[in-house]
């Protein structure tokens, strides 16, 4: 998890630090295919070079990204398991649990999905 140590030392909060860089191995440990990346300073995971999901830190929240597609697609479950969402975002409270099994979902699906894809984003 090299590539994201410069991220995760940026990240001055110790808990907060702490909690992404488990969600990151978790990430890794459970999708060792995926190659991990820093990109536009957001840690992601992508998948024969197409984008599967990214991760950025705020002071209230983490936020994930899978993408416009894989948010609407799993709209209700992100709403059952209480998180606030955009249309391409959903916030992980720093006191909220995450919800892994969710993770899996949006992290199987974008990539079953994009299996054929050749380009890094959805067009």
């Amino acid at each position: 998890m090299e590539v994201f140590a410069d991220y995760l030392t940026k990240i001055e909060n110790l808990e907060h630090r702490a909690r992404t860089e488990e969600i990151l191995m978790w990430i890794a440990n459970k999708f060792p295919n995926l190659k991990p990346e820093i990109k536009w300073n957001t840690p992601m995971f992508s998948d024969h070079g197409t984008f599967i999901i990214g991760l950025s830190t705020a002071k209230n929240h983490m936020s994930v990204s899978p993408e416009e597609v894989v948010m609407e697609h799993f709209a209700d479950d992100i709403a059952q398991a209480g998180y606030s969402a955009t249309k391409g975002l959903f916030r992980i409270g720093w006191n909220e649990p995450v919800n892994y099994e969710l993770l899996q979902k949006l992290i199987e699906f974008n990539i079953w999905d994009k299996a054929d894809y050749t380009t890094f984003w959805r067009k």
